[in-house]
């Protein structure tokens, strides 16, 4: 389904990733020791969930040929005494009734990434 890879050397910790063909830079940012070179490995989660949620809407209103003109998903990621929690807003832009709203706040729950996230997912490591 997908596949990458992520590499780092003696850099303070600037980490070269290749994901679906797609080169990407990593890093942290300098109050953790790094240069800021590029986001940071939760910085990445939050750009997969709130593609994959903007792409399911605009698919979902392509299908249904209704007035969306833009989305954007705003996404916070927080840690409390309660776990982590992320908080995803959408703005949505377009002459929507209130109906399309709530199937579109409904399908938005049900995206892949977001379906994976709150079902977790294994992960076997071994060491080649």
């Amino acid at each position: 389904m997908a596949q990458g890879y992520a590499r780092i050397g003696r850099d303070m910790y600037t980490t070269d990733i290749e994901v679906g063909g797609h080169k990407l830079t990593g890093d942290e940012p300098p109050r953790n020791g790094g240069q800021d070179a590029g986001p940071a490995p939760y910085d990445f989660l939050l750009a997969g969930l709130g593609s994959c949620t903007a792409i399911t809407l605009r698919m979902y209103a392509d299908r249904k040929q209704w007035p969306l003109e833009a989305v954007k998903v705003d996404l916070h990621l927080a840690r409390g005494d309660d776990g982590t929690v992320i908080t995803r807003t959408l703005h949505l832009t377009g002459a929507l009734d209130a109906e399309q709203v709530a199937r579109l706040a409904d399908i938005a729950e049900r995206t892949p990434v977001t379906l994976t996230l709150k079902a977790g997912a294994r992960i076997d490591t071994t060491v080649g």
